[in-house]
This record gives C-alpha cells, sequence and structure tokens, in this order.
C-alpha cells in the first residue's frame, strides 16, 4: 500500500499534479492522507505527557497514534509539498510531529541511536519550486534526514520541477516535461 501524503494548499497544486502522476504510473492501493484536512491536536506540554504515558503503557491503539501507525505500516510513500520559504507547508512538520513515535516508527538502541521501525522501503518526496533556488539540505534535506536515520527508509527519492514562477516561464511545459520524466522512469523500474 502507498500512503500519499499531500501537504498541497491550493486546489490547483502543480506540486499535487506531479504526485498524482507519480501515484498514477506505480498504479499501486493507495491512502490518500490530506493533510489540510487533518485536525491535529497541539502539541504541548499536556500533549507530550499524555503521549509519554500512553507510550510507556504501550497503548499504540490509542488514537493519538493514528497517523503514525498508517506511516509505519505503508510499503511505499510519497510526499507531495510545494516549496515555501526554504521548507514546506507547517502542516507538514505538524504531521512529521505526529509521526515520531518512540515504539512505532523508531525506536532507540542501547547506544541511543535511532533505528527504524517502518515498513517502507522507500519515500518519494515531490515537490515544485517558484524559483530555481532549492538547496536540497532544506525541505527534502529534512525529510530524507528523518527517514534514513528514524525510520529506516534508505531509499528516498527527490522529484521537483523549478522555475514556475519566473516571469515568462513556460509553466505547462515544464510540468508536462516532469510528468513525462516521472513515467519513463518509474514504468522502466517497475519492470525491472
Amino acid at each position: 500500500m502507498v500512503l500519499y501524503i499531500d501537504a498541497c494548499v491550493r486546489a490547483d497544486s502543480r506540486t499535487r499534479r506531479l504526485a498524482d502522476c507519480l501515484l498514477n504510473t506505480l498504479n499501486a492501493p493507495c491512502e490518500h492522507l490530506r493533510l489540510t484536512e487533518c485536525a491535529f491536536p497541539s502539541v504541548d506540554e499536556a500533549f507530550l505527557k499524555e503521549r509519554d504515558r500512553l507510550i510507556a503503557e504501550g497503548d499504540f491503539q490509542n488514537p493519538m497514534f493514528e497517523y503514525a501507525c498508517q506511516f509505519a505500516a505503508a510499503d511505499e510513500i510519497i510526499i507531495a509539498a510545494p516549496f515555501w520559504d526554504l521548507s514546506f507547508p507547517a502542516s507538514l512538520k505538524t504531521y512529521l510531529e505526529q509521526i515520531n513515535v518512540v515504539g512505532l516508527t523508531f525506536r532507540y538502541t542501547p547506544e541511543g541511536i535511532p533505528e527504524g521501525l517502518c515498513r517502507a522501503h522507500k519515500l518519494y518526496y515531490v515537490t515544485t519550486v517558484g524559483g530555481n533556488f532549492c538547496p536540497e539540505e532544506y525541505g527534502f534535506g529534512y525529510v530524507k534526514a528523518l527517514a534514513q536515520n528514524y525510520y529506516g527508509i534508505e531509499d528516498v527519492e527527490l522529484i521537483k520541477a523549478t522555475g514556475l514562477d519566473i516571469i515568462g516561464a513556460p509553466v505547462e511545459q515544464i510540468l508536462q516535461d516532469c510528468e513525462k520524466k516521472i513515467i519513463r522512469k518509474y514504468k522502466v523500474d517497475m519492470n525491472v
């Protein structure tokens, strides 16, 4: 099962368009999680105390862990997140705070090193950028570091289209070119 984490805000999101193309190309069963439709609790002291209590009791069936359980059980993950202010929409950060659960998505070794507990073997990070400045160490880099160092998902791939808001840019052509690359790459990979 593919977990499609949609952090796009706009109804006509260019990022979602590319992520949809990837999902259609992979042609796998999918759970679509639209972060704009999620009502995340605030991560405050009361939330942390309750979470710590439930973790200590091993009560991972509590609704507080619904997103973490879903993430840990996915075979593949697609994250669709536009590049905003050197990062991504705040809803994605909030989501990541919800799924970082010791005992569900990762655990610590006796040496204190995080060890992944997630089933996924691949995470695709799909983004679009208004300009051409998109340093990978920011939004994508943050998610990649979590995936590889906490969740145990070694294969993390960036799919992006850039330059979409430059005056006079051939936006539709840029998006179509990216879609063609997605289809070429993942149709081939699926047949290997």
